[in-house]
């Protein structure tokens, strides 16, 4: 996120850049601006806030790559520049990170030839890297292609776990990094995790029982157009942006801001993670960044604290803690000895970990994790020395907090059930169990927890005082009741009426004496193929596109919820 580069160096110049920046600006008008940026697409230059402006206001112009006191260092394509000229701010050019490195991508032909991870492969290389896992350690790694993009290049992600492609009741933990092209050091760092899971397992008792308990999932390269700007064979040229000049931690739908919190289409890559994130319901995840060094935690578009924040500081200060006392001084140092919650850093809109939290009810957080965005291949080593025994710590801690199952009283099936939080829950801190397992994960700060368990069709049940431990699982099994006429316990007298039933001509009615809330359309699978929020009495539901079956319909709004069994034929 935030642009590394020689803060002491240019403290000394600040003075002089501010006085010279205006000159600078000037004379632009004056030159093709166009010429500027058509090597790359975009172009790094900082300035600086004066009393009456604050970061926020720029978070929708630009994207802005990090702050230091009252700077501002940004990342603009052409359109962004233009633009922000016209606002007359002084303002000085910074080298782009791919300017400054003078080593390149590697290909040593052969996987298994290297042995240590002190390079920079290049995209074939990483592909062969990727499949040679798989085939080496096919019991318990397989290499899944998230998407293809227009230039041909893949999305790729390693699963690691006993039993690889079995579905069952373990976590399921993402690590992915590199969605931004030129913040290198997490796309070498995470091959080497992936290489080191696969060659301790079954000799490491802590290596081993990570990878028998968990569902683990880790994507090295997030935006390869971006990072191979010039070609397969050569990181000179990488870029923040992908293909298209957009910037990708920027294009997610975002709590606060909406959809297209960047005014952008959502790109193809963005595309292709949503429907992953929304395939996989991850519970755990991290999202590797460059060009800081810090722990990121929730919320990035809101400065209120998130619902778990206590667990985030305390998880967030392991990770860091771990890490200083492993590196030398400065590293990690920085910020509150190495974390920061995001929108106290800066606010930005449409980034992943905020998409992930609330959208998905997934625990991320966005890692920063050197200054240097592209150090040089010798120090790698030292990158992976300082943080590993983090990046296992906080993969373990996905097996804590309260979880377990969740089934039908009657049938024994497992159910989708909604896990809320009673006083605790806010903006979408809630959980749900997932299919075909039923199972659930609700991460927690230590203490006591009344926890309300309800799904479309049965009674929901409250459990009082659950407490949870730090580092411990807390195991709570549940079976609810199916309700006879589908009105939940919760709420039975929102006077809602829905016809016809069966549904014969395409066309499903929802008439209801208050705003209904959200709408939710469930198939006999689990899988919810409808999902929206209405104000309207009167609605239309159009079902001509949906096989026929059995379907569970809920409305519930903020006073309670009513499901019904709809037949569609």
């Amino acid at each position: 996120m935030n642009l590394g580069f020689n803060m002491k160096a240019y403290k000394l110049q600040k003075l002089n850049l501010i006085l010279f920046s205006f000159i600078i600006s000037v004379s632009l008008y004056s030159q093709d601006i166009d010429s500027i940026f058509r090597v790359r697409g975009e172009k790094y230059f900082g300035f600086v806030l004066t009393s009456e402006m604050r970061p926020d206001d720029f978070t929708n112009m630009f994207s802005i790559d990090g702050a230091k006191g009252d700077t501002i260092i940004a990342n603009a394509g052409l359109e962004q520049f233009k633009k922000f000229l016209e606002l007359g701010i002084p303002y000085f050019f910074l080298p782009h990170p791919s300017e400054q490195i003078d080593f390149d991508a590697v290909n040593i032909h052969h996987s298994n030839q290297h042995t240590n991870w002190n390079f920079y492969p290049d995209y074939d290389f990483y592909l062969e890297i990727m499949s040679d896992f798989s085939v080496n350690y096919p019991e318990i790694c397989q290499i899944h292609e998230i998407g293809t993009l227009v230039s041909g290049r893949k999305l790729l992600a390693a699963r690691i776990s006993k039993n690889v492609g079995s579905e069952s009741d373990k976590p399921r933990f993402l690590y992915t990094a590199t969605i931004h092209g030129d913040e290198l050091t997490g796309y070498v760092l995470s091959l080497q995790l992936i290489d080191h899971l696969l060659t301790n397992y079954g000799t490491d008792a802590y290596i081993t029982r990570l990878v028998d308990s968990i569902d683990i999932w880790i994507n090295p390269l997030a935006n390869p157009d971006g990072t191979f700007h010039f070609g397969n064979n050569t990181i000179n040229g990488a870029k923040r942006y992908n293909s298209q000049n957009i910037d990708l931690n920027r294009n997610y739908p975002d709590p606060e801001a909406g959809p297209h919190p960047d005014n952008k289409p959502w790109q193809e890559e963005t595309v292709f993670f949503m429907d992953f994130a929304e395939s996989m319901k991850f519970n755990m995840s991290a999202n590797w960044h460059g060009g800081a060094e810090v722990c990121n935690y929730p919320w990035d578009t809101w400065y209120e604290l998130s619902a778990d924040n206590p667990w985030w500081v305390y998880t967030m200060r392991e990770f860091a803690d771990t890490v200083i006392s492993r590196s030398p001084s400065p590293y990690f140092r920085s910020f509150d000895n190495g974390i920061v919650r995001g929108s106290m850093w800066y606010s930005i809109t449409g980034g992943r970990q905020d998409y992930m939290n609330y959208f998905q009810g997934c625990r991320e957080f966005t890692l920063e994790l050197s200054n240097n965005k592209i150090p040089p291949p010798n120090r790698l080593p030292l990158y992976w020395e300082y943080n590993y025994p983090s990046f296992l710590n906080y993969i373990e801690q996905s097996l804590y907090g309260v979880r377990g199952i969740v089934r039908d009283s009657i049938s024994n099936e497992p159910l989708r059930a909604k896990v809320f939080i009673t006083n605790h829950d806010i903006d979408s801190s809630f959980v749900y169990s997932h299919l075909p397992a039923g199972d659930y994960h609700r991460y927690l700060y230590e203490g006591s927890y009344d926890i309300v368990f309800s799904a479309p069709g049965h009674n929901s049940k409250t459990f009082y005082n659950v407490n949870v431990g730090k580092r411990r699982t807390t195991w709570l099994n549940v079976e609810l009741s199916p309700v006879e006429d589908g009105i939940g316990a919760e709420n039975n007298s929102l006077n809602i009426r829905i016809y016809p039933n069966p549904v014969t001509e395409g066309s499903l009615f929802i008439s209801s004496e208050r705003k209904p809330g959200f709408i939710e359309l469930i198939n006999s699978a689990g899988i919810r193929v409808f999902n929206d929020y209405s104000e309207e009495t009167e609605i239309c539901l159009d079902t001509s596109e949906l096989a026929s079956g059995l379907y569970l319909i809920r409305i519930h709004n903020g006073k309670g919820y009513i499901t019904k069994k709809i037949i569609i034929f």
